[in-house]
């Protein structure tokens, strides 16, 4: 797409908008019900077709195609995202009524981090066309890493820490309780952080190292730095809400990871197909429709498959419940 700088500006300015109307919804502290959740997350899911349709009526149909592409995929691995999610309000033990602001605020982290990572990817793209070689591996290794860690028997049950963040907390100290939405305290004569704002920044530190898999993804979809930021705004702002509406179901997805294996593969290999095209070598490409078909079965097949294992796992659950329960009785009853 030729996108002038009015229109980057008009779309940064209506994102802005959005977030800001969001915010004032959401300023105070408070439990975020599920009917709640699940109209703002029909919201933002509704606003981003409407702006997915809008590129088609502009005449823009592989931009439109290539936006909700990007947006399902970016979707999809942020759903991946809110597992870490949970494990770092377990581990900062934040308040229910305090949760909300958190995302908000780490969300909002989350999108200046990747548009600096957008801009530099598309920088190098432009300049060096190798660099697709370099992202199709990368995605085909984190495809075959996802393979192998879902194939592990060991559940990561906590969040450790990155360096980033401990050199932060060194540095500024850290109250020892939580004050209400404060970020900053004072704590004899010296400014220190809450347990907030740390977390906050968690959050968003953490959202780094998931783009350095969602940020080539995309770019295997599209090249379009207009495309590549506007689907991965929409996919973020609606995390929040996603949270607190499929936060009970995430363990029932059973078989996410390899589902998402299955698309980073794929994406990979689109990417260095392309990148043998770009060198001349006279290689078939994927089209767009047909990624999208593929991500999109893909999602669902797993959604599926993760709801009928889960099931079959609860009902050996309650199976053995019953038969542990039975055995006690008669035990007892023999004593008797």
């Amino acid at each position: 797409m030729d996108v002038s700088l009015t229109m980057w500006l008009v779309t940064i300015l209506g994102l802005s908008a959005l977030i800001a109307v969001d915010f004032f919804i959401g300023r105070k502290p408070h439990d975020v019900s599920i009917k709640e959740a699940g109209i703002w997350t029909i919201v933002w899911i509704v606003l981003a077709v409407i702006f997915g349709v809008g590129l088609l009526m502009a005449g823009e149909s592989q931009a439109s195609g290539e936006f909700f592409a990007g947006y399902i995929t970016e979707k999809s691995l942020s759903v991946d995202n809110l597992f870490v999610f949970v494990l770092i309000m377990a581990k900062f033990a934040v308040p229910s009524q305090l949760q909300q602001r958190v995302l908000m605020f780490g969300v909002l982290i989350a999108l200046v981090l990747r548009a600096i990572f957008i801009a530099a990817g598309a920088a190098i793209i432009a300049s060096f066309s190798w660099v697709f070689y370099i992202f199709g591996a990368f995605l085909i290794y984190t495809a075959w890493k996802l393979i192998q860690e879902a194939r592990s028997d060991e559940d990561e049950d906590e969040f450790e820490e990155n360096r980033l963040l401990k050199s932060i907390e060194r540095k500024f100290g850290v109250a020892d309780r939580y004050h209400g939405t404060k970020l900053f305290i004072r704590v004899n004569g010296k400014r220190v952080l809450t347990p907030l704002m740390v977390v906050m920044l968690a959050i968003g530190t953490t959202d780094v190292l998931f783009a350095l898999d969602s940020i080539p993804a995309i770019f295997g979809l599209t090249q379009d730095p207009y495309i590549v930021f506007t689907a991965n705004a929409f996919a973020l702002m609606g995390l929040r809400q996603l949270y607190f509406l499929i936060g009970g179901l995430l363990k029932k997805l059973v078989h996410l990871s390899y589902g998402l294996s299955v698309i980073l593969g794929f994406i990979g290999v689109k990417l260095v197909l392309h990148a043998l095209h770009e060198s001349g070598v006279h290689v078939p490409e994927i089209s767009i429709p047909f990624s999208l078909a593929v991500i999109c079965g893909v999602l669902i097949i797993t959604t599926i498959t993760s709801l009928i294992a889960s099931r079959r796992q609860e009902k050996r659950e309650a199976e053995a419940a019953a038969a542990a329960s039975a055995s006690s009785s008669e035990k007892d009853s023999v004593e008797a």
